[in-house]
């Protein structure tokens, strides 16, 4: 008889809760003893998801495809998703080319646990979305940061990437529109980090592109994998219904890329999850094939959105904001508020203070831009209400105002 408890896995010690989840908690239990938060910590839509998407999860329900799934999706939906590649991104992927995950998360956790052994370095652009690092690091990979500055607008430079590169890289991460900065990486962009990856052939290529569609200002997307396609053989496309169709309770993630990799992902995922739930693949069989007037509704709100929170943060001393392209955040600077005490005695010196402190006397959630990679920076996202953005930008205004 031992005194020692069951341990846990070496792993589970680089494990961390992402920074956007435990400031979406700490809003709830403020909210809960009575307060009056305004979040703006996660990235998820206010729109409701489209009816039109619903009767068809509805419709396949009543018809019965209630039973297992494929492991790597339903015909249904990988037609659905081979179509959509080829009309809006000029891809041709096989159905064997192509597999469903529970979101986007577990499309990269499958890829990277078919991959990454102990030491494999990851180079993941910065700031970055939280998950990245962390599931890199889940498997034993080296996280590698490659520094995108604002004076770049947040794109990643072909020697941005090349410093961050060597010979152990076993992936390169690309997520543009960017999650958290909403920079947008133009073609030619594109093409002079495509010349870099041609002289590092042992390195995948992961380009999550799951806000392709929230690009403003006549900014565009272009796919890695069109703008490249001798890379193809080393390119997972991941992209997902969450963003673009307000469908992230639905959790239906996807991928195009080589066959290899999608077999080796799709025995991965037969061992842990099976295929997902077969309505919700019904759902976004229907939202990939519906009309596109449902995605420029919502592109064009987030527009207007960002350029009201722009705006309203620019005109408070000590913060800068870049104009992103893409996506529904805002990335302000807040170099110019540090080293000062706020009203309710918190000495703020780092973004995370500041985020902390704003909450705690301001009720406002945001998430530190540390927590993505590169401070002193806050993110603040634009998926909600016009009214709740409005008193946001005021409280964190009358915030700044109040720091000595």
């Amino acid at each position: 008889m031992t005194s020692e408890e069951p341990g846990f896995a070496a792993r589970t010690g680089r494990l961390e809760s992402p920074a956007t989840i435990a400031m979406a908690v700490r809003a709830r239990a403020l909210r809960a003893e009575g307060h009056e938060v305004l979040s703006l910590a996660l990235g998820e839509p206010d729109f409701a998801t489209p009816r039109a998407v619903i009767e068809a999860a509805h419709r396949a329900a009543l018809d019965g495809q209630t039973k297992y799934p494929p492991v790597d999706g339903t015909p249904a939906l990988k037609s659905a998703i081979a179509r959509k590649f080829a009309r809006e991104n000029g891809l041709e992927y096989a159905l064997s080319e192509i597999m469903v995950s529970n979101g986007g998360k577990q499309v990269i956790f499958n890829a990277f646990m078919a991959t990454i052994d102990a030491g494999d370095e990851v180079v993941i652009p910065a700031p970055y979305w939280v998950s990245y690092p962390l599931a890199a690091r889940l498997f034993g990979g080296v996280p590698v940061i490659a520094e995108c500055r604002e004076e770049d607008g947040f794109r990643l430079t072909a020697p941005a990437l090349e410093a961050a590169m060597s010979a152990r890289t076993r992936w390169v991460v690309l997520n543009f529109p960017s999650n958290p900065t909403g920079a947008v990486m133009g073609l030619a962009d594109l093409e002079a980090v495509a010349e870099v990856l041609r002289r590092y052939p042992q390195a995948w290529i992961l380009s999550d592109e799951i806000y392709e569609h929230l690009v403003f200002d006549g900014a565009r997307h272009h796919s890695l994998a069109a703008v490249a396609p001798d890379l193809a053989a080393r390119i997972l496309t991941v992209n997902g219904v969450s963003k673009s169709y307000a469908m992230t309770g639905w959790r239906v993630g996807y991928a195009g890329g080589p066959e290899r990799l999608i077999r080796m992902m799709t025995r991965i995922q037969g061992n842990a999850t099976s295929g997902i739930c077969s309505v919700a693949q019904a759902a976004a069989a229907a939202a990939l094939d519906g009309p596109a007037s449902l995605i420029a509704e919502m592109r064009d709100t987030y527009a207007r959105r960002r350029t009201m929170v722009v705006e309203a943060l620019r005109a408070i001393p000590g913060v800068t904001c870049a104009m992103p392209e893409g996506a529904f955040y805002a990335y302000p600077g807040i170099a110019g508020c540090l080293g000062r005490t706020s009203r309710g005695g918190q000495v703020v010196r780092t973004d995370e203070d500041f985020a902390r402190a704003l909450l705690d006397e301001q009720h406002v959630a945001c998430v530190h831009g540390s927590a993505f990679g590169l401070g002193p920076y806050l993110r603040l996202s634009c998926a909600t209400s016009d009214d709740v953005l409005r008193e946001a930008c005021a409280r964190i205004a009358e915030f700044v105002a109040g720091l000595r």
